[in-house]
């Protein structure tokens, strides 16, 4: 589908309606911007190295489970 297609069918919609056209495309560029500031800003790893400690005990079986075992 062209342009000029889309155009003719825009102006073929009662003025009323043209602005509900016109408000959905607003909204739809506004998403697809929202989109490509999101995919520009990258994670950076390791932000939370050394902010967590796990216990010298990690790997011991639970007492919970004692009788699945």
């Amino acid at each position: 589908m062209d342009q000029l297609h889309i155009l003719e069918k825009i102006k073929m919609i009662p003025v009323a309606y043209q602005q509900e056209v016109e408000d959905f495309i607003d909204f739809i560029l506004q998403k697809k911007v929202k989109k490509k500031d999101e995919e520009k800003t990258k994670r950076k790893l390791g932000l939370l190295k050394g902010k967590m400690k796990m216990g010298d005990d990690f790997n011991a079986p639970l007492d919970d489970f004692k009788d699945y075992m």
